[in-house]
């Protein structure tokens, strides 16, 4: 097997990450998350959060729809741009992304080795309706990105808060796109969620704001990895831009899959979406400097990425297999940040009432300040392999000699080292552990 595989069994396994619909066979590219996934993902937007929007004063946070008015699409080019490229097997029937084939084999099926038809362009957006009377329905789209609602709402922000260009709005939402071949678990899906920022500067200053974010959001990136060659800068050649673009990079992570992919995206968006939804509604999105009096459209700076690849790149880095005393220990070494629980309370004994009982008091103390799993359920060793496989930092152990003198075990994650301490210096010790974390 190979690590991804190895890592989705552990997923299903330890309740981090289930495949949508699975009594029913699954469906491609959904999936939903587990007791465990579900408060790591919430810890991992929690972390960005603070990073780009409650730690600056001049960043500001939107949360908007997902079906819009249709002609946000029409003015963003997703109508007629929002497209894969295919070519369908004329034996086995199956398409493939052109983009995806491997140089030199664009005419040759990957799979059954039949040939390849002429490429046809495919739009990924999801249509819906709104309306309940047939005939009368209005077709929109759920959103291919979720960046568009802080363009639509910019002047909003600007009229309702004291931000003054440059200033930021910040977003964590849901997008859908109707990929052709969802494939590799998070990495591609077809429901999603995206972290946007969009920067608005003075064109004059769109340089130093961009080598800003740009260095912003790979110091962030890097700062949650224990492998920290796995990332890296590309840089975007000439005719892979945008026609408004001077520059763009991705931040790129090292995967066994597809060796370097896509992590997130920093863009040079110039004026053109605030041109275009100022064109397609007819309403003007410019900018006047108090001070200056200059009146101008902003230029933005975007940062764009994955929560759930970021979410699966972060459990790749973490996952660690280990010989231990002739047998294998598998261990998510994730940035206790983003651990679902900062300690596990174990009791050595689930049938000894004075045990349970100490251990519950241990329990309620620490729960006040940390978040904590209680864990009374076989032998001791399967109680720490268990917490190593959700990722747990910190394991303390109620045994015997604590009713004796109240002492406890302290146990770390990573290195297995435990250490006998008193009880009353637990908390102090665990805060200081887990704030050089």
């Amino acid at each position: 097997m190979t690590k991804l595989q190895d890592l989705v069994s552990l997923c299903k396994r330890r309740g981090i990450i289930f495949q949508n619909s699975d009594i029913y066979g699954g469906i491609a590219g959904f999936f939903d998350y587990g007791p465990i996934g579900a408060q790591m993902k919430m810890n991992l937007k929690n972390l960005w959060w603070k990073d780009m929007v409650k730690d600056r004063k001049n960043v500001v946070g939107i949360d908007g729809t997902i079906i819009t008015h249709p002609k946000v699409w029409e003015a963003s080019g997703h109508v007629k741009g929002f497209a894969d490229v295919l070519s369908e097997c004329d034996s086995c029937h199956k398409r493939f992304r052109v983009d995806q084939l491997k140089k030199g084999k664009k005419k040759e099926c990957p799979e059954c080795g039949g040939k390849l038809g002429k490429g046809k362009k495919f739009n990924i957006l999801f249509e819906t309706k709104v309306g309940v009377i047939e005939g009368e329905k209005t077709k929109t789209y759920l959103r291919g990105e979720a960046c568009q609602t802080i363009y639509l709402n910019y002047q909003n922000v600007i009229n309702s808060t004291r931000q003054k260009i440059p200033f930021g709005i910040a977003q964590i939402g849901k997008a859908f796109r109707n990929e052709v071949t969802p494939k590799n678990f998070l990495y591609r899906s077809r429901e999603f969620e995206q972290w946007d920022l969009q920067f608005f500067v003075h064109p004059d200053d769109m340089t130093k704001w961009y080598e800003f974010w740009k260095q912003e959001r790979f110091d962030w990136y890097k700062s949650l990895l224990n492998n920290k060659d796995n990332i890296r800068f590309r840089e975007h050649d000439k005719d892979e831009l945008v026609f408004y673009a001077k520059k763009a990079f991705d931040i790129e992570y090292k995967t066994e899959f597809a060796d370097w992919v896509e992590w997130e995206g920093i863009h040079w968006r110039a004026d053109y979406d605030l041109t275009q939804h100022s064109k397609f509604s007819g309403k003007k999105l410019n900018y006047r400097d108090p001070k200056t009096g200059e009146t101008y459209v902003p230029w933005i700076v975007e940062t764009s990425g994955g929560v759930d690849r970021t979410f699966m790149f972060l459990l790749l880095d973490a996952y660690t297999k280990e010989e231990v005393d002739g047998k294998t220990r598998t261990v998510l070494k994730i940035d206790p940040r983003l651990a679902t629980y900062q300690v596990a309370v174990i009791p050595l004994a689930a049938n000894k009432p004075k045990l349970i009982d100490y251990a519950q008091k241990v329990f309620d103390d620490l729960n006040k300040n940390f978040s904590v799993d209680w864990d009374d359920s076989s032998n001791i060793g399967k109680k720490y392999r268990r917490q190593d496989e959700i990722g747990t930092p910190y394991c303390v152990t109620i045994d015997f000699d604590t009713l004796k003198d109240d002492t406890v075990t302290l146990r770390e994650r990573d290195s297995m080292k435990q250490e006998r301490i008193p009880l009353k210096k637990l908390e102090k010790l665990l805060k200081e552990k887990l704030l050089k974390n």
